[in-house]
């Protein structure tokens, strides 16, 4: 096993193995213990703060000088606000109450015996992930207080960020008396590739990808673990004729105000045939107004020559940006078609004042999530309830939807019997 002067493992197959053995005695452990090791780990993120923020400084410059997309940069870039905001996620999931060891009552029964269901831990995860350096702490508390290990893979652009973090995290950990090897990192820049990882089907329990689309189909074509993908952006919103113009301009800004990843955000905008044009060009304006680029498809283009046309190709794809494109469709039905077709399924949405639309869109539209008259702004740390989320997922496999503590875990059915035969 070779190990650098972090204490991080380079060899993939030296991080699955040691994360896997950590997975058997971390699934024994109390969950006030694990619970203790997560409230260790915020601790040592605020402790660690200045590092943190040293070494983001040093890959925000070589990422410059190496011509990094704006966009991952922005995804980069480490604030005092942010590590607070990570250091605030740790603190609240440590409160939250154990998920692993829940029972319930099955949903079948043995003469005889007392069958029932418990919550239990996957395993092994990794974690596959560009810029976004506080992901992986969050990653880590998650993983943690469902009883995962965890590998940590992030990309070259984060490595000295990446690097102190883990550090802090694996400090915390051995502070809280957790086995050694249930939190793995390994650096994008010795070597290993992202297949070196996943095709070792035997240890690895779930591979999650996050980051641009490209990413996350890499890991889907190259993976032989489970894989969840993890879904960001060319979200759909249908403005029907019977909404307001304040409710579609609320939720597509609304939308874009998660920080700094607004995964649910809106890109694209379907609205009706016969949709007022003084509503249309007051909703382009204030989306002008607020830094936004406006597209339009042909149709729009042809009577708006002031909107940008699209390509095809557009409508299949996350902008990723302060971009929202506009299309016209006969009715709701097509919308809901388009969007089935189009989107990428895990957050569209309607504005209308209509129960009977908003329950044949909810009903009709294959996506993980839909809103009704409402944002789908992505919060990891919301104001009510008690959860934290790492993403969403637009996938029908593994968990779908807000990617969440239960999403980390599995159910194992037990029978008990009674020696009567």
């Amino acid at each position: 096993m070779t190990i650098n002067s972090l204490g991080t493992v380079l060899d993939p197959i030296a991080a699955i193995q040691n994360a896997h053995r950590a997975s058997l005695e971390l699934a024994t452990i109390k969950g006030t213990v694990r619970s203790r090791a997560v409230q260790l780990m915020a601790q040592a993120l605020k402790r660690h703060q200045d590092e943190i923020l040293e070494s983001n400084t040093i890959d925000l410059e070589m990422s410059r000088e190496m011509a990094v997309p704006d966009l991952l940069l922005e995804w980069l870039k480490l604030t005092p606000e942010r590590i607070q905001n990570t250091v605030q996620i740790l603190q609240h999931l440590s409160e939250l109450p154990d998920p692993i060891g829940r029972v319930m009552t099955a949903n079948f029964q043995v003469d005889q015996c007392q069958t029932y269901s418990q919550m239990m831990p996957l395993g092994v995860i990794a974690l596959i992930y560009e810029a976004f350096p506080e992901l992986g702490a969050i990653a880590a508390g998650l993983c943690v207080k469902t009883g995962n290990s965890l590998i940590l893979k992030g990309g070259s652009e984060a490595s000295h960020s990446n690097a102190v973090i883990a550090q802090a995290l694996q400090e915390a950990i051995e502070d809280a008396g957790l086995p050694i090897g249930c939190l793995q990192s390994l650096p994008a820049d010795q070597g290993s590739s992202i297949r070196d990882l996943v095709i070792h089907d035997r240890y690895l329990n779930l591979v999650i990808p996050y980051g641009r689309p490209s990413l996350v189909q890499q890991v889907v074509r190259q993976s032989a673990a489970p894989v969840l993908k993890s879904a960001m952006g060319n979200c759909y919103l249908y403005w029907s004729p019977s909404g307001s113009l304040e409710s579609a301009r609320w939720m597509i800004l609304d939308s874009h105000m998660s920080e700094p990843d607004p995964v649910n955000a809106i890109e694209k905008v379907l609205i009706h045939r016969q949709q007022n044009p003084s509503s249309l060009t007051m909703l382009w304006s204030s989306l002008r107004e607020k830094g936004f680029e406006v597209r339009g498809d042909a149709h729009l283009v042809s009577e708006f020559p002031e909107l940008i046309p699209t390509e095809d190709a557009e409508w299949n794809q996350a902008y990723l940006d302060r971009i929202v494109a506009f299309k016209v469709v006969d009715n709701l039905e097509g919308a809901i078609e388009w969007v089935n077709h189009h989107s990428s399924g895990h957050a569209d949405c309607l504005a209308t004042e209509s129960y009977q639309e908003s329950r044949q869109f909810a009903l009709g539209v294959n996506s993980a999530s839909t809103y009704i008259n409402a944002s789908p702004r992505f919060y990891r740390n919301p104001k009510r309830g008690d959860a934290i989320f790492l993403g969403m997922s637009n996938q029908k496999g593994h968990r779908r939807g807000l990617i969440g503590l239960e999403t980390l875990t599995t159910m194992k059915h037990i029978v008990q019997g009674t020696g009567q035969f």
